[in-house]
């Protein structure tokens, strides 16, 4: 579809903004709504139920009766696998319904949520599905008289919550793997795009999952999340968010139930050049393309770019000759690379830090001011700082917009000191031809995922998760299902 059939749609589509529990579309108990508004224009998009204590508790009562009545967690895995396929089905079937909602609730262009998101979203679930009934359970190598018998259980309610910047996605990476161990789960969206969430406990319902296994909850924090995770009947909870949050969500799970908490938080990731890097214009590709995708609301985005001093001048002059490309468009349109950034508080906290760059001394190369102003949306220009040092805050702190900060380097050991000067510990990259410093270096470095000689690597197989303050746990890849389930031990006496 062109720009103008994607604006039609947008102008007829008609939204639910009703919670999901025990398997019913339904209103807050007090009633009460938040509005939800688009980055794209501004304009209302639906009134969303904004559940509160009574809410999570409706919730969480329904996922615990889901899962001692064992209506799911009882079936076996063949079976949980074909559902959770037929669920990753309607997620295809219904790409552009869900895509425009990713778009319009959040402000990521159009073909980043039709050929990226939702295709992905769809993926995880696949793959999970089909994971499932091919992992087996362990004996240990006891002596002759016993049996003793290593087995995996669903941990029972999970709570999952997710952040805002890839809504669908994010969602699929906890309740995948979440539900095909078993478990009933509780989802709450970031109350600044909710909607795919919404609409993807219509289709979980759709492809046969039961009633209560998958609840959907909307809200803030303070009224939907922190009653998640102080819930004494919640097992177990999943965070994406920023390190603030997540800190808090420790400290709650261990004032409740001591339930397992998996967080998994920022980044300020380093993105390392070395002058004999094999490719410039691909490590230039890749440098602008990682902090400008997604208009930089990206955990991993490689927000720090150390350049070692004798390429310095020229990657930059080719870095502000790229940047361009980015320049934020209309979201519908399918051509635009940029889209808006989430909300007016996110635009305005990359505002500041932007200020925060200049007022501590380092160079503007390009973009720093909010941009397309007149569609009533939330634009900023690509910015990229050169003369930065690690202590600017714009080098220190995650901004979750499109800057880059720029910092030059003249040995391999102060780049690595520079890299690991971080309380993050998410990715990082190194762009080298010697295959000997490659490795030294990526060995050296404090990250969850270290590329060599590209950026953003990525596919479901693979680990995804930070070290430090970057949080614990892992999404994504066989090892997530590790997060979900309990090591039971059963001794069994032969003699």
């Amino acid at each position: 579809m062109n720009k103008a059939d994607w604006h039609a749609r947008a102008a007829k589509l008609k939204i639910d903004g009703r919670a999901v529990i025990n398997g019913q579309r339904v209103d807050a108990a007090d009633k009460g709504t938040f509005e939800c508004l688009s980055p794209v224009d501004g304009r209302k998009l639906a009134d969303v139920a904004r559940c509160q204590n009574a809410d999570i508790d409706r919730a969480v009562s329904s996922a615990r009766a889901a899962f001692e009545d064992r209506r799911w967690a009882g079936l076996s895995p063949g079976d949980r696998k074909r559902t959770l396929i037929r669920f990753a089905d309607l997620l295809i079937a219904n790409k552009e319904e869900l895509a425009l909602l990713e778009t319009l609730d959040m402000g990521k262009p159009i073909s980043a949520s039709m050929n990226t998101d939702v295709p992905a979203a769809a993926n995880t679930l696949r793959w999970f599905g089909e994971a499932i009934d091919k992992v087996y359970d362990e004996i240990a190598p006891t002596n002759d008289k016993t049996l003793a018998l290593i087995t995996r259980e669903p941990i029972g309610v999970v709570a999952a919550i997710v952040p805002w910047n890839y809504p669908l996605l994010m969602a699929s990476w906890k309740i995948a793997p979440a539900l095909v161990t078993g478990n009933s789960v509780i989802l709450k969206p970031s109350e600044k795009s909710p909607l795919t969430a919404l609409r993807l406990g219509d289709l979980a319902l759709e492809a046969g999952i039961p009633a209560g296994v998958l609840n959907i909850v909307p809200g803030f924090g303070p009224e939907a999340g922190s009653p998640l995770a102080l819930h004494m009947d919640v097992d177990c909870i999943a965070f994406t968010g920023s390190t603030g949050v997540g800190k808090k969500i420790q400290v709650m799970a261990g004032q409740s139930n001591l339930k397992r908490a998996w967080c998994e938080l920022g980044g300020k990731s380093p993105n390392i050049v070395f002058a004999d890097c094999p490719d410039l214009d691909s490590a230039v590709e890749a440098a602008g393309g990682s902090i400008f995708y997604n208009q930089g609301e990206s955990c991993n985005a490689p927000s720090r770019l150390l350049v070692e001093r004798s390429i310095r001048d020229e990657f930059v002059k080719k870095l502000k000759q790229y940047a361009p490309r980015h320049n934020p468009g209309d979201p519908l349109d399918p051509e635009t690379k940029m889209g808006a950034l989430v909300d007016q508080g996110q635009m305005d906290t990359v505002l500041k830090y932007i200020e925060s760059g200049k007022s501590q001394g380092a160079t503007l190369c390009c973009g720093g001011e909010r941009v397309r102003a007149e569609s009533g949306g939330y634009f900023v220009a690509p910015t990229i700082f050169d003369g930065v040092t690690n202590e600017m805050k714009i080098a220190s702190e995650e901004i979750f917009g499109p800057v880059l900060s720029i910092i030059t380097f003249d040995t391999q050991e102060e780049a690595i000191r520079i890299a690991n000067d971080t309380n993050y510990g998410l990715a990082a990259a190194v762009w080298t031809r010697d295959i000997s410093k490659a490795h030294l270096v990526a060995r050296a470095l404090r990250a969850g995922t270290v590329h060599v000689n590209s950026y953003d690597e990525d596919d479901i197989t693979v680990p995804f998760g930070g070290y430090k303050q970057s949080g614990n746990g892992r999404d994504k890849s066989m090892h997530a299902l590790e997060k979900y389930t309990e090591l039971k031990t059963t001794w069994i006496k032969l003699a």
